[in-house]
């Protein structure tokens, strides 16, 4: 079976004071919160259908695993690309494999995924991804 190819969208973001670690660069838990913000800008520009779309369908994704490998440190006044693209959809629920780039030199500085699990925010209960939604997140 050949894997389907998806499209990789692009955010950009700045590296604020609130992001610096006590070892001067930026904390590891905000690769995450980046890539988070990606996600949430690109459904809305990229996709067609924003986190308060889903959340009107009574919807939501959970992150059900996170992966992140750290190549190079980002540092205060650094202004970052995160890449991100969904890798694999299925019944309920996508691979999103990112990359976080530094933008100065091309650098990669992060790369990984999140597995998110489409839940019925009334049960809590994962379910099954509507085909509507399943078209606006294959492009």
């Amino acid at each position: 079976m050949q894997k389907k190819t998806y499209s990789i969208f692009e955010s950009d973001l700045q590296v604020r004071p609130d992001d610096i670690d006590m070892n001067g660069h930026v904390h590891n838990s905000k690769y995450l919160d980046y890539v988070l913000a990606a996600r949430f800008d690109q459904m809305q520009r990229c996709y067609g259908m924003s986190m308060e779309d889903f959340l009107q369908r009574g919807l939501s994704w959970y992150v059900r695993a996170a992966y992140i490998q750290h190549k190079r440190p980002l540092f205060l006044g650094d202004t970052v690309s995160i890449r991100t693209g969904v890798a694999e959809v299925r019944s309920r629920g996508v691979k999103v494999e990112f990359e976080i780039i530094r933008q100065s030199d091309q650098k990669l500085s992060a790369k990984g995924y999140f597995d998110y699990v489409m839940v019925d925010k009334e049960t809590g209960k994962a379910r099954i991804i509507d085909a509507d939604i399943v078209e606006k997140y294959s492009v």
